[in-house]
């Protein structure tokens, strides 16, 4: 084993630290689960020599070889080549002083986690179950042939393997019966692992694998404690059962949420493809569901090692961070990268963190990063003021108010002790039941679950229940199966509520309607307000996030182990649920790589992820640009190249494409030498900007600057021509050299540069939003439009 540092300064250096370490180890003799990372593997080692040489690095810090063998957690022997183990501060600086660590990572708990049917028919791709031969609009009867053409060609998705990193599943769901699938196929090498309610009986020809990760979360925590969770890949959660339908769950007639709401047929991106299930994530101790699982990254680092191993062509990967963590420190972003050397497509969640800017999680250029936006669906809850106005809130509570009762603002029925900024909130315990009793009483969203608000007003005495946006919300609102008479207003009518309780001295009054739900509801999409946004702050050459997709209440399988709102006390079981967040729009995305990897097996992970990105709109319905949660016009930083088409995607013209040796260079170009042993950096290294990527991003800009990309001609026509045109940022220019590509074949590759140079600083700096200008450019030929966003910051 050899020292990375070996001249004499960093000698010096060494033996300082030497005298320091032993007195610190004093202090902190405390052992905690590490992930030492050594890159790949040469592939010249059998797992059982692997694990020898993974032994005999722990046995260079550990007193003896027993203590060695006892303090291993996993051995990565596939793809990704490390271990995670139990060590103390020390231990773990020792080992990073080693020349062949890469780097050497503290798994803390809560680190990770989950970023919690219509959304398929809104993206355009179960329209054509739905085609109206009347319909004189053309665009609408050609997306719909198009999607039926999509799902046609892609054999809905068969022989194709989702591997879904999550909370586990339910087998029962009838979103997973395997019912007419053929065969599994021959290139699976995985297992259907055994456990607590689960046998190999619970796997099948659409459930092909099932595995469960313990052993990290076990370290941080003890022992599983088997009443909160199934000591196996079920599902006592919802969120994992949830996310894998969306991707690839069966076509499911009359499934419906709690209430009835919603009721249709429920299907997945990709229903023929097979399902390989990664249970990560588990329970907190002490803590109510609602408030989230924990993954911890060793677990998560396993699983994926695992699934490459496996055989699936992709990943789907509904967890993140709500730190930012650079490459070395991100279990994800480091099993991502050896996927990414396999081939496999992997889609991660942007998270939940909106609408702070700078949020967003799963920012290397190697994952498809994904942020959630709205459909179009809405389960309208009116709500009747005692002035006879008509407010239109959404519910899908199937309860009902249609007499006149007493309304009453929870700021104004809160008991003494509550803090004064809290008097709205509707925390536990917190209001009076002397004042709420047989009232309907409205409710701020912010510091408590919003579920939790309902059950406070109930045991209160409450009748009903209203839940208002504050302004940080705008105008999004969640479906929930609240457990009373509800409806959930946006930011604008929650201050006409309060304005009219105010204007009333005590005598308000108001009633809630029957739910009707809706169809054609817009504008959509607008993005969610929870969706964490750009700009990249670990990776500022690459836009993120690069995609949206449907994560705003949608409908799918769900566990029944777990109430519909996830709270101890609530007893009701469904089957189908509705959810919220980058967790629901992340397995859209992959449901969507899949049907493209099925009609194009040879197409590398870049080139799906550029089919989606350049085909994406920036467009709602309505044909208006894209707008957020308030109505204001959304960027590149919240939904990246734009709305998901899957009707698009797996015919774009042209891709950008990368291959392993491109994301090395552009590591080395970051900073990182090390990130494969087998790949020297050269001495001149491009500009990170320079990745061949589908989007654009310059950061600090000074004067001008030269962005290189190539794409590949990958349309139906050999010959073809294309035509650059686009919108510049405010105050800049965007010039394309060539400004014209001519192919004369299919596979053939055509290189260009875009020169953007400021011209106007002071018109820049006055229209760039947040210190960033947005713009496009795009290549057209008479058929395809492949589209890439620019971002730009000033130096």
């Amino acid at each position: 084993m050899r020292h990375k540092h070996n001249n004499d300064i960093s000698l010096l250096l060494c033996l300082s630290l030497l005298t320091i370490l032993p007195l610190l180890a004093k202090c902190d003799e405390h052992q905690k689960p590490y992930i030492v990372y050594l890159g790949g593997h040469s592939g010249d080692k059998t797992p059982a020599q692997i694990l020898e040489t993974h032994h005999s690095y722990l046995t260079s810090v550990k007193e003896t070889e027993e203590e060695a063998k006892a303090s291993l957690i996993y051995s990565y022997k596939h793809s990704i080549n490390g271990f995670a183990a139990s060590l103390t501060a020390q231990q773990a600086s020792q080992l990073n002083e080693l020349d062949e660590v890469v780097s050497v990572i503290e798994s803390r708990p809560m680190k990770y986690k989950p970023h919690t049917t219509r959304s398929w028919e809104f993206a355009g791709l179960n329209e054509a179950a739905t085609y109206n031969p009347q319909v004189s609009n053309r665009f609408d009867t050609e997306k719909s042939f198009m999607a039926e053409d999509l799902l046609h060609k892609a054999g809905y998705g068969k022989d194709v393997i989702v591997g879904i990193l999550d909370s586990g599943i339910w087998p029962e769901a009838r979103s997973f019966s395997d019912e007419g699938l053929e065969p599994i196929p021959k290139t699976w090498k995985g297992i259907c692992q055994t456990g607590q309610d689960f046998n190999s009986s619970h796997c099948n020809k659409k459930i092909i694998g099932a595995r469960y990760y313990l052993k990290g979360f076990e370290r941080h925590f003890g022992p599983l404690n088997d009443t909160s969770d199934y000591r196996s890949a079920r599902d006592k959660d919802g969120h994992g059962t949830h996310v894998a339908s969306i991707a690839a769950g069966r076509q499911v007639q009359n499934a419906s949420a709690f209430g009835g709401f919603a009721r249709g047929t429920a299907s997945g991106g990709a229903p023929l493809a097979r399902l390989a299930v990664y249970k990560v994530c588990w329970p907190t101790p002490g803590q109510e569901k609602t408030m989230g699982n924990t993954c911890g990254q060793e677990d998560m680092l396993a699983a994926m090692d695992d699934a490459i191993a496996d055989g699936v062509h992709v990943i789907s990967i509904s967890i993140g961070s709500d730190d930012l963590l650079s490459h070395m420190e991100d279990g994800i972003s480091i099993g991502a990268f050896h996927a990414l050397e396999r081939n496999v497509v992997v889609a991660c969640s942007a998270g939940n963190s909106g609408p702070t800017p700078a949020t967003l999680s799963n920012a290397a250029p190697w994952i498809m990063t994904v942020g959630a936006s709205s459909v179009d669906r809405a389960f309208l809850g009116r709500l009747v003021l005692g002035n006879g106005k008509m407010i239109t809130g959404q519910t899908v509570t199937p309860y009902t108010l249609p007499e006149r009762l007493p309304l009453i603002y929870a700021a104004d029925a809160a008991l003494p002790w509550v803090p004064k900024n809290e008097t709205d909130q509707c925390l536990p315990n917190s209001l009076s039941p002397e004042k709420v009793k047989g009232k309907i009483v409205l409710c701020i969203r912010g510091t408590t679950f919003r579920v939790l608000k309902g059950m406070e007003v109930k045991r209160a005495g409450g009748a009903g229940f209203i839940l208002g946006n504050s302004a940080e919300f705008g105008d999004a609102v969640y479906l929930e199966p609240h457990v009373l008479p509800t409806t959930a207003l946006g930011y604008n009518d929650t201050n006409e509520v309060i304005n009219y309780i105010k204007s009333t001295k005590d005598n308000a009054t108001a009633s809630l309607a029957e739910p009707e739900t809706v169809f054609g509801n817009g504008p959509a999409p607008f993005m969610a307000g929870f969706t964490s946004r750009g700009p990249n702050v670990i990776h500022p050459s690459i836009l993120k996030p690069d995609i949206t997709a449907p994560g705003l209440n949608i409908l799918a399988a769900w566990s029944e182990a777990s109430p519909p709102s996830k709270v101890s006390e609530d007893n009701r079981v469904v089957s189908y649920n509705f959810d919220s967040g980058t967790s629901m729009s992340c397995p859209h995305v992959a449901g969507l790589a899949a049907l493209i990897k099925a009609i194009h097996p040879t197409w590398s992970s870049a080139a799906i992820r550029s089919a989606i990105m350049t085909t994406a709109s920036v467009k709602n319905k309505k044909g208006e640009a894209i707008t957020d949660q308030s109505g204001d016009k959304a960027t590149p930083f919240e939904f990246g190249s734009g709305h998901f088409r899957p009707s698009r995607a797996a015919d774009p013209g042209l891709v950008y494409d990368a291959s392993y040796g491109d994301y090395l260079l552009y590591l080395c170009s970051y900073g990182l030498r090390n990130a494969d042993k087998r790949f020297e950096c050269p001495d001149v290294l491009p500009p990170t900007y320079d990745l061949n990527y589908p989007s654009v991003s310059v950061p600090k800009l000074n004067g001008s600057a030269t962005v290189r990309r190539t794409v590949t001609n990958v349309g139906g026509a050999g010959k073809a021509a294309y035509f650059f045109g686009g919108k510049p940022p405010s105050g800049l220019t965007v010039e394309a050299r060539p400004s014209v590509l001519y192919f004369s074949r299919v596979g053939e590759k055509k290189s260009f540069e875009l020169r953007i140079t400021v011209r106007n600083r002071t018109a820049a700096e006055g229209n760039f939003r947040g210190g960033y200008g947005f713009g496009w450019y795009a290549w057209r030929d008479d058929y395809h439009v492949v589209r890439s966003p620019i971002a730009v910051s000033l130096g």
